[in-house]
């Protein structure tokens, strides 16, 4: 059925509008609005294939519900069923010989290009992907698994990465090793996905020549944010010659052909291929509308966008597969996912943005009970489980995990982080936080409180638990569980954060604060005056409800006003219990870290139960019991 085309008529029923399953969606939400009242509009059993965007606004009357039957779906795809053997001798020539008896092919009316994304871009489409049996498949690479290592930039030249160290200048390229390139027929559509330069940047960049006999690629215009450095990760995608495994595909973007090596036989399972770059569902402007149950995959952009308006509910969705996030908040007050399933998503799972930063006016956005999992499936870095912007937004009582960055990304005032279950993220990246904020003096007051999280990932400088990076400050980490991670609690350089009541157990170390803000070199003292003291003076906090709010913002005013840095004043570490290493204080920060106290070392090895971060209170402590057995997604 396709919302686009000719849309049959619907049935309606005292409070309730039952979507013909051989028409649309469309003209039902059409009925609402002609009627002008709320109602309920059940969605049946089957696949809805979109080619626009299925559009609500404030002419949607507040109090509507749809509610989807299960295996209801919205699909941003078309199902490929014509798969052909390979007859082109060319083609075949390129194929690997093990291959070329699997490999099928599909004609298409047209696909999605590769678009430069990465670090430090604007959110893009992604190209047309190929999901079978709602698995999402795996661009045709080298190497199949892994990274291979930038052997050295062509030119070093003279840039610096802000720590001494020279990095290769970006229009030049690199050199890689080995010669499996040679085997590559000439291809405009060849890419390279890579942590050029940091375990925490990675991009997408167009192959603009390779050169096999100097082992030399240079990337297209524009290029990402930094240079190539020697021994950094990369891969090449969508080649031709690669195709040598089940699950792999290579897109002809000339002849808008799909080249396929299919995991069993295409006829018995579902193909789809993402076509829709837009979302699947915008709501702009609308306000208590209510969906309920729907699936949604196989898009090429988000699957749901708000923007404005208030109290729309996305109550038990599950959204796999999409080529960028799940679900965007944008605006607007008091949004909810409740009770969902995101997964498998290009970018992020959930960005919830809104409040007023001036006026600290919250949003009141939330995401709750839900299972956030296997997001930044494309772009790897800064798209975690949830972005969460603004003033007064809400992640609770959630699972989230399985992820190559991080889980929780913090910019604003005032939210609220607490009860959830936080797992095996940063697999792939390091110098990475499970939740993570920073380099603002200004965005305080968050409370992070009784989540688990444990056995973290990372690479290089490896992960952090709570990450306040870069002189954040005014953060409050209360009756945690942390387990075996390489830091727990990271304060880098900032103010006035009170790590309070939590529980410890193998970190390395538990708790870690350092005085980066009194750093003289160059690119700590830039960050200090360059970057943060101007997002301060924006704030304008002496006329503002900062001062009030915030006491400790206020001491930082003189130390912005002349050189020199500014020291981890206001800290404070009490009453944590720790099973291993616990604190370690920088040397120049410990004459500033003056609140430390009543911490406990326990050295009982049965104190603790991984499975469920239960834990037993030392005998004789005064230490208020955490409540994890509420920890994670409830049942409602």
């Amino acid at each position: 059925m396709r919302l686009a085309s000719g849309l049959a008529a619907v049935l309606a029923l005292a409070a309730e509008i039952r979507v013909d399953p051989k028409g649309g969606i469309e003209r039902a939400r059409d009925a609402l609005r002609a009627s002008g009242r709320a109602d309920t509009v059940v969605i049946p059993r089957g696949d809805y294939f979109l080619d626009r965007t299925l559009e609500f606004d404030a002419r949607d009357p507040a109090g509507s519900v749809y509610r989807a039957e299960p295996g209801a779906r919205l699909i941003g795809g078309a199902r490929i069923r014509d798969w052909r053997r390979v007859s082109d001798r060319a083609i075949l020539e390129r194929l690997p010989e093990k291959a070329r008896a699997h490999v099928r092919v599909a004609a298409v009316p047209s696909l999605g290009t590769f678009l430069a994304r990465g670090f430090g871009r604007e959110s893009m489409p992604a190209h047309s992907e190929l999901f079978f049996g709602g698995q999402r498949m795996t661009a045709a690479r080298w190497p199949n698994e892994g990274f291979t290592r930038i052997a050295e930039p062509i030119d070093a030249g003279p840039e610096d990465d802000g720590h001494g160290r020279k990095i290769g200048r970006l229009p030049f390229g690199f050199r890689y090793s080995g010669d499996q390139p040679s085997k590559w027929k000439r291809d405009a559509n060849i890419w390279v996905h890579g942590y050029w330069s940091w375990d925490w940047a990675d991009s997408y960049e167009r192959v603009a020549s390779l050169d096999p006999a100097k082992r030399e690629v240079v990337t297209a215009e524009p290029h990402g944010l930094y240079g190539f450095r020697k021994d950094q990760r990369f891969y090449f995608l969508n080649v031709l010659e690669e195709l040598d495994q089940p699950g792999e595909y290579w897109l002809d973007f000339e002849a808008n052909r799909v080249y396929f090596w299919p995991p069993s036989d295409p006829r018995a399972a579902e193909v789809f291929l993402s076509k829709l770059d837009s979302p699947l569902i915008r709501m702009r402007d609308a306000s208590g509308l209510r969906l309920e149950g729907l699936a949604l995959a196989a898009g090429r952009g988000h699957a749901v966008v708000i923007e404005g308006g208030e109290s729309i509910t996305l109550r038990g969705l599950k959204i796999h597969g999409m080529g960028n996030s799940g679900v965007i908040v944008r605006g607007g007050s008091n949004h909810a996912i409740e009770s969902s399933e995101i997964a498998f998503t290009g970018d992020s799972g959930v960005e919830l943005t809104g409040g007023d930063r001036a006026t600290l006016r919250s949003a009141g956005h939330r995401v709750e009970d839900s299972d956030i999992h296997h997001m930044g499936q494309w772009v790897r870095t800064y798209n975690p489980a949830v972005k969460v912007n603004g003033v007064g937004n809400r992640v609770a009582h959630s699972r989230i995990h399985d992820a190559p960055h991080a889980g929780i990304l913090l910019t604003g005032n005032d939210h609220t982080i607490e009860f959830n279950d936080i797992h095996h993220l940063a697999l792939e990246t390091g110098d990475v936080g499970a939740i993570y904020i920073g380099r603002d003096y200004t965005e305080r007051g968050t409370v992070i409180r009784h989540n688990y999280i444990h056995e973290l990932g990372g690479v290089g400088l490896g992960s952090m638990a709570v990450y306040l990076d870069d002189c954040a400050s005014g953060i409050t980490i209360h009756g945690n569980v942390f387990y075996r991670l390489k830091y727990g609690a990271f304060i880098g350089g900032g103010r006035d954060n009170r790590v309070e009541k939590n529980v410890f157990v193998e970190c390395n170390p538990a708790i870690h604060v350092d005085a980066r803000g009194l750093d003289p070199r160059k690119v700590w003292q830039d960050m200090v005056y360059q970057t943060m003291k101007p997002k301060l003076e924006a704030m304008r906090i002496e006329s503002s409800p900062y001062a009030d709010r915030y006491p400790g913002i206020r001491s930082v005013v003189p130390y912005l006003a002349k050189p020199g840095g500014v020291p981890p004043e206001g800290n404070v570490i009490r009453l944590n219990l720790i099973q291993g290493p616990g604190l370690a204080i920088r040397p120049q920060a410990q004459p500033y870290v003056k609140d430390i106290a009543a911490n406990v070392t326990v050295d009982d090895p049965s104190f603790f139960t991984p499975a469920t971060g239960a834990f037993r209170v030392p005998a004789g402590v005064d230490f208020v019991a955490i409540p994890v057995g509420q920890i994670g997604p409830r049942t409602r």
